[in-house]
């Protein structure tokens, strides 16, 4: 069977390769494949004659770098699916010594760090054009239409782009709602794609390590919302699934609620209890939650229900200890009024609600500072569009926030809008009930509690810190400013002095 000239190769043959390579398939066009696992591409070549036998060989494997490359078309799309950092790097020294051409295009579709990413683009300047697009969704994703977040060489994107428009989720543009494809052969044609030219070098990575900071916080936002109704009103998985379920045809529709409920309601196949309580309370980590956190930190941009998302998934890691203390550290008897269970699984529904705006919010902004900081010029109504389907944290809310940065493109804040701050005035009561009752039967809820107390510090006009500054300067003569003088201008005082005296400084 004759295999023509390649529109793509794809290195990797991993879950998400062999995935992207498949998805690039069923849209009419044809993948040459390398990976180190002949099995893997065997698999792959098999699958693809499988899902699309009347068009024949539209998926090869070959067993050398060079022999892809003598494969495509010219100029050359290589798209690597390998893990991030060294391989990354491996895959690209290999492509230099089979002979890859200045004008070729390598795509890194893994986890990189953006600071890599930017790295290699001015690295491998010359020998070929590095380009980036990250990718959301995970295997299904990658299968029937991911999120991608492409970045880098312009000229690259609008040679790739209708590659990357066809294999994208798509949604509805009437409605902003998803179209499902679940059958392998098949393309959709009509609909939006969830997918954009991000910006330079490193913003495309960015803008997902962002993503996925997010992420952390939605999903320990309603894995608090799960503990509440376990611990705090003894709701089994079963009834708590049923909550999720009634919470996900409302405003907190969202594939992360979903997947929740669907978690809750399995059985254990061993035990035939619920799944939920057999697995070990310990989370995993890759370290794009970390990677946003610490940027959150270096900018200076408040993410504190994303930083807690992290930590969340750190304790979680210290069982041994927290069985330990789980016997010596006391704390109060739950005593929720089971009168008042309906009352408080609707008030957590607002509170998750709220929380979860916050943390987007949170996310949203760190985008734009690190963006204003970078010379970036990003869409932020175009990065939540693209959001709505595909990718993890797809909700019904993000067409909230497109339409919120369509109509004022230069927000600072979600929490600015009128769509989000109406509503978090309304819910708030709610979003504090919740908080206080955990905290008094002792359910630690470190994302919700940490979301209302961003909530509550951007709607205080005087925080306690002109007290942290008089400390600065008592301890450290780290100066001032004044209420009542330009802003800029620098005073300290002499504390240490009998009679104290105020210096302009500078």
């Amino acid at each position: 069977m004759k295999f023509q000239s390649a529109d793509i190769g794809v290195i990797g043959l991993g879950v998400m390769g062999k995935n992207l390579a498949l998805n690039i398939v069923d849209n009419g066009y044809r993948v040459a494949a390398f990976d180190l696992d002949a099995a893997k591409v065997s698999a792959a070549e098999q699958q693809a004659l499988a899902e699309v036998p009347a068009r024949g060989l539209v998926l090869k494997g070959f067993d050398s770098m060079s022999a892809l490359l003598q494969s495509l078309s010219k100029p050359r799309v290589l798209l690597l699916s390998v893990p991030a950092g060294k391989p990354v790097d491996g895959v690209c020294q290999a492509l230099i010594a089979a002979g890859i051409d200045s004008d070729d295009i390598v795509i890194d579709t893994g986890n990189s760090l953006w600071t890599d990413t930017i790295a290699r683009e001015q690295s491998y300047k010359g020998k070929f054009i590095f380009f980036s697009s990250a990718v959301s969704g995970g295997e299904v994703g990658a299968r029937f239409g991911p999120s991608l977040m492409p970045s880098g060489d312009k000229t690259a994107w609008e040679h790739i782009a209708p590659i990357w428009r066809a294999i994208a989720a798509k949604v509805d543009k009437a409605t902003g709602q998803p179209i499902e494809r679940t059958q392998p052969g098949q393309a959709i044609k009509d609909g939006e794609p969830c997918t954009t030219y991000i910006g330079p070098s490193g913003s495309g990575h960015y803008v997902k390590m962002v993503h996925n900071g997010i992420e952390y916080a939605d999903m320990q936002l309603i894995c608090e919302a799960y503990q509440i109704l376990h611990q705090g009103l003894g709701m089994n998985a079963a009834e708590i699934a049923s909550v999720f379920e009634q919470w996900n045809q409302g405003k907190l529709n969202s594939y992360l609620i979903g997947i929740s409920a669907e978690v809750l309601k399995q059985q254990d196949p061993l035990t035939s209890k619920p799944l939920v309580e057999m697995i070990l309370d310990k989370a995993g980590q890759k370290g794009t939650g970390l990677w946003t956190a610490v940027s959150s930190l270096q900018i200076g941009c408040p993410a504190p229900t994303i930083a807690e998302a992290v930590y969340a998934r750190a304790m979680s890691t210290q069982k041994a200890l927290r069985l330990q203390l789980s016997q010596q550290l006391q704390g109060p008897q739950t005593n929720i009024d089971a009168a008042q269970r309906q009352a408080l699984i609707e008030a957590l529904e607002a509170a998750l609600y709220c929380a979860k705006v916050s943390a987007y919010a949170q996310g949203f902004q760190l985008m734009a500072m690190n963006a204003k900081e970078q010379g970036w010029q990003l869409d932020f109504a175009a990065i939540a569009s693209i959001w709505r389907a595909g990718c993890i944290i797809r909700a019904d809310f993000l067409q909230t926030i497109t339409d919120a940065y369509q109509a004022a493109p230069q927000l600072d804040n979600l929490l600015q809008a009128q769509s989000f701050a109406s509503v978090l005035s309304q819910l708030q009561p709610q979003w504090r009930q919740v908080v206080a009752t955990a905290a008094l039967n002792g359910v630690p809820v470190p994302c919700i509690s940490s979301a209302l107390a961003y909530y509550d510090s951007f709607r205080c006009a005087t925080l306690p810190a002109n007290l942290l500054q008089g400390q600065r300067d008592f301890f450290g003569s780290h100066t001032f400013e004044r209420t009542d003088k330009p802003a800029g201008e620098k005073y300290h005082l002499n504390w240490s002095q009998a009679e104290r005296t105020l210096v302009k400084i500078g």
